[in-house]
């Protein structure tokens, strides 16, 4: 069950990063708290899946998730370049996790 609290700990990274992006984040509450709110389910669920999964590996993969996933948004949402660099460089860390998630246990 840890890799699915660490999955969903990633999807809230994604969620809250994504969320300062967006022009209308700060200037209307709501959106504000729902980011503040991803922030601490993001956090949250990191924790319950440090409890079994060792913590560089955790910290890595969470990162990981969010960096890929802000990436991804980046570019379909916000117009950020998709150079063939750019993304063997989101590969590369992909490669990483799927590494990491095979030796740990």
């Amino acid at each position: 069950m840890s890799w699915v609290w660490l999955t969903i700990a990633g999807l809230m990274e994604i969620a809250w990063a994504v969320g300062l992006k967006h022009p209308a984040t700060m200037s209307k509450p709501l959106t504000a708290t729902a980011v503040v709110a991803a922030m601490l389910a993001s956090l949250w669920f990191l924790w319950l899946a440090m409890r079994t999964i060792p913590l560089g590996t955790a910290y890595t993969v969470w990162g990981a998730i969010g960096n890929v996933g802000v990436v991804a948004f980046g570019i379909f949402l916000f117009g950020e370049s998709a150079t063939p660099a750019r993304l063997g460089f989101v590969a590369l860390i992909m490669i990483g996790v799927i590494g990491l998630y095979w030796v740990t246990e």
